[in-house]
């Protein structure tokens, strides 16, 4: 079940409101739990066991590695290791096993038993948020839950279940034992929700379904403009994906009276590399940052061991994405980037932030296409269209897409940046009531456009 369904805006949603608001306070917890195990359970009900399995291990593991520290006892950090490693190996058979077995076997290993598995939606967002918790209790920076049923519902809570943001325990620590819904919050939280069905429906889906018709063109048909134009539809497209579904996950967050963590900040106007990644997906980079990059050593090593800590880190970073070279690719790309601006252009790009922000969507959008292409032979064809091998600059296909595809690619560069949104408040003080006219009418386009758009993924669900 994903949020821009008509089954969760019109069945779901309705029925855990209504449960949670007429349950007596000491029940809400509970009642957000259960909505939140068949909410996951809905597509693939086999997985809910390891979600149990997963919740019930780590909750154990907290509760002893926490009376190891309280006993100054030397099996903390094994026990620590312990239930990381079990996290790690459940994240591991399911998502990397498939891939790993099968370049063994490609290498001649047959004994390597092959294996499908399909890959349990949302794992690597609760398996992080279940490791960030163990080893908070193990640093004594939290206290640990006590209460079984509350950490289940921080590890399975249904608006950051299955696309995060990736919520740390201490975020959310009070707000699991008391919290408040004032109608101004409920009503806040509705907003980020609109707005986040707004960016899906209305903006990433077209953005997805151009940049589809683009990349299922012939090599015939392929022009560098023409490539270019795609990749900034796909560029645009997951970002509004994927921020859409995290405004949606803080809006519901919102509604039931937790505050989640903001996971972008408007990535595309960053005017260096390092920028774009302090404001696209910052829980997880944060996270890596925590638990990965600064035990390591973080920056205040040799020159030698900060260019290996990046590279550990990026390559971890797009291998979390993905089981898949072009994702690891795709992180080592980035990690590269980094250490030039480190160590090579230093602070000359911020000097000039318009040539900055430019060169940056430039090198974003190229990183976008390793992403996205499993398949080399078709990632090395697609970029080489963009830098004009083996096609023209550009011809009538190219001339077709731009009349067709131009207003949501400039509708997409608008809404990217924070204009709209300043824009948005000062109206709505101004003019509140048809604010609130102008928002009924786009949930309508919204649903108008679910009813008749058979192109409605979330791209994030994957990973």
């Amino acid at each position: 079940m994903v949020f821009s369904s008509m089954t969760y805006l019109f069945v779901f949603l309705p029925m855990v409101l209504l449960a949670y608001f007429i349950a007596p306070p000491r029940a809400r917890n509970m009642v957000l739990l259960a909505f939140s195990l068949i909410f996951y359970a809905w597509g693939e009900p086999v997985y809910i066991f390891l979600m149990l399995m997963s919740i019930t291990v780590n909750y154990v593991f907290g509760r002893i590695i926490s009376n190891n520290r309280a006993n100054h006892s030397r099996y903390a950090k094994l026990n620590l290791g312990i239930a990381v490693g079990w996290n790690l190996l459940a994240l591991g058979i399911f998502k990397y096993y498939p891939f790993v077995s099968s370049q063994l076997r490609g290498m001649g290993l047959k004994f390597i038993p092959a294996m499908k598995l399909i890959l349990p939606i949302g794992i690597s967002f609760y398996t992080f948020q279940a490791i960030s918790y163990l080893v908070d209790v193990y640093r004594n920076k939290i206290r640990v839950q006590r209460g079984f049923f509350k950490f289940a519902l921080y590890i399975s809570m249904f608006p950051q279940l299955i696309a995060g943001p990736i919520v740390r325990y201490e975020d959310v620590e009070k707000q699991l034992t008391k919290r408040k819904v004032t109608l101004a919050m409920f009503g806040n939280g509705g907003e980020y929700f609109l707005r986040g069905l707004i960016k899906k429906v209305l903006l990433a889906n077209q953005l997805g379904a151009l940049y589809v018709q683009i990349e299922s063109l012939g090599a015939a048909h392929a022009s560098v403009l023409t490539a270019w134009l795609g990749a900034f539809a796909y560029t645009f497209q997951i970002y509004f994906d994927f921020s859409g579904y995290s405004d949606m996950a803080i809006g519901l967050g919102k509604m039931f009276g937790f505050r989640f963590p903001k996971n972008f900040d408007y990535p595309y106007t960053a005017s260096s590399i390092t920028s774009f990644w302090r404001r696209w997906h910052i829980s997880l980079s944060s996270w890596f940052r925590e638990y990965v990059y600064i035990p390591l050593g973080g920056k205040r090593v040799s020159p030698r061991k900060h260019v290996r800590n990046i590279l550990i880190v990026w390559m971890l970073t797009g291998f979390w994405h993905g089981a898949g070279w072009n994702f690891v690719l795709w992180g080592l790309y980035y990690g590269i980037l980094l250490l030039l601006e480190k160590y090579v252009v230093h602070d000359r790009i911020s000097r000039h932030p318009w040539p900055g922000r430019i060169l940056t969507f430039l090198l974003v959008t190229i990183g976008w296409m390793f992403f996205v292409h499993t398949d080399f032979s078709e990632m090395l064809t697609y970029v080489g269209h963009m830098f004009g091998v083996g096609c023209t600059f550009a011809n009538a296909t190219t001339g077709y897409f731009l009349r067709t595809g131009l207003l949501v690619l400039l509708l997409g560069m608008f809404f990217s940046t924070p204009i709209f949104h300043r824009l948005n408040e000062q109206f709505a003080v101004k003019y509140y009531t048809t604010s609130i006219a102008i928002r009924i009418v786009m949930f309508m386009l919204c649903i108008a456009a679910l009813v008749y758009q058979s192109y409605n993924p979330f791209l994030y669900f994957r990973f």
